[in-house]
């Protein structure tokens, strides 16, 4: 009888009031199937209502990566296929992840009424502690593209303590100027909205080669039945506030930071300024070939392998397995000057086919990394 009472104190998983050890399986099976596809849940914040999709469950002493999307896309459209991808299975079951929709850019959002007024992309920075709260999360990696990676840059520059690392793509930390709005302006007269977010997403190159992913995203966004909240996006996006950045200033961004841009895309020009105002110390800036505006749509493999340094790099998943890519090609280093006017050095790293791995970046230099 002793024995027996010990086999039931020692239980680990006991069963509910008439649940059998089949349910108790069936139901663990479920629970598992909910995380795989994700939870979806809706906050109220002062700003309005804000949708978000967590996979996964949080990790003990590891921060939440975050997700924040570009215009004319929603977390699914703008990151499916990098998190999607094979090699990256290895850092998100490490990870709890939270995928944020802008308001208004779910999948069927009711189109907001007329003269709804939505909100700049500050106040849109600003909802994100009403998240964090409501998940009782501490601190992120935050992964950002276009207006996503703007506006995780703002948050992280007023909760710098929540923010252990950005990953941000296409970014633009500059307000428009005059002459950026005068030929916005002369483009909404002869091209649709549609058309103007399209060469927001996408180099001029691949939208004059239609190839079959730019044929699928302008159908994705010419037909978006809530292409009127989009527009609202869009125009938020066009209107920010400069950044201000200041290498060395206050106004710069304190945690590990890794730049993206594709060679010829859009922004790089602005992603090239934006690297020479942060600091080298804490910077990397990778340059992708063949990539064209979306990086994470194109190359997910090399932006995987890429994201798995930098988290190396912060100290999380120190025992992780190279990539093929890795395994697949070597790195040469070449020293280059900086654009800032401490001329301080900066690292190119240039891959071929033959077998090697990529380096990390020497203490207290910006590492510039074109694959």
């Amino acid at each position: 009888m002793a024995e027996l009472q010990e086999v039931q104190i020692t239980e680990e998983k006991p069963l509910l009031p008439g649940q059998t050890p089949e349910t108790a399986k069936e139901a663990e099976l479920a629970a598992r199937i909910l995380l795989d596809q994700g939870q979806t849940h809706s906050v109220e914040t002062p700003y309005g209502s804000v949708t978000f999709t967590v996979y996964g469950t949080p990790k003990p002493k590891r921060p939440a990566i975050f997700t924040y999307h570009d215009v004319g896309l929603n977390y699914k459209s703008c990151f499916q296929p990098l998190f999607q991808f094979g090699d990256m299975q290895e850092i998100i079951q490490n990870f709890v992840r939270v995928h944020v929709d802008a308001p208004g850019m779910e999948e069927g959002a009711p189109v907001f009424p007329l003269g709804y007024q939505y909100p700049s992309l500050d106040q849109l920075a600003d909802m994100i502690p009403c998240i964090l709260q409501y998940l009782n999360f501490s601190t992120i990696i935050g992964v950002g593209v276009g207006a996503g990676a703007y506006i995780l840059s703002r948050y992280a520059l007023t909760h710098p303590d929540t923010v252990e690392g950005l990953v941000l793509i296409n970014i633009d930390p500059n307000a428009k100027g005059w002459m950026d709005w005068a030929a916005h302006k002369l483009t909404g007269l002869t091209s649709s909205i549609a058309e103007m977010i399209l060469g927001h997403l996408f180099s001029q190159e691949e939208l004059s080669g239609n190839s079959e992913l730019i044929q699928k995203y302008r159908n994705i966004i010419t037909h978006a039945p809530n292409l009127e909240n989009i527009e609202l996006y869009w125009n938020s996006y066009n209107n920010r506030r400069d950044l201000n950045f200041e290498r060395g200033g206050e106004m710069t961004l304190k945690c590990p930071v890794m730049l993206v841009v594709g060679d010829q895309a859009p922004h790089e020009d602005a992603v090239v300024e934006c690297n020479s105002k942060l600091d080298p110390t804490q910077t990397s800036f990778l340059k992708m070939a063949d990539s064209g505006g979306q990086p994470q749509l194109t190359q997910p493999g090399k932006l995987t392998e890429a994201f798995k340094y930098f988290l190396q790099g912060m100290g999380y998943m120190a025992s992780s397995c190279m990539t093929r890519l890795s395994r697949s090609r070597t790195a040469s280093l070449t020293s280059a000057a900086s654009i800032d006017g401490s001329r301080s050095r900066s690292r190119t790293l240039s891959q071929s086919s033959e077998s090697g791995a990529l380096p990390s970046a020497p203490p207290g230099h910006t590492m510039e990394v074109s694959c």
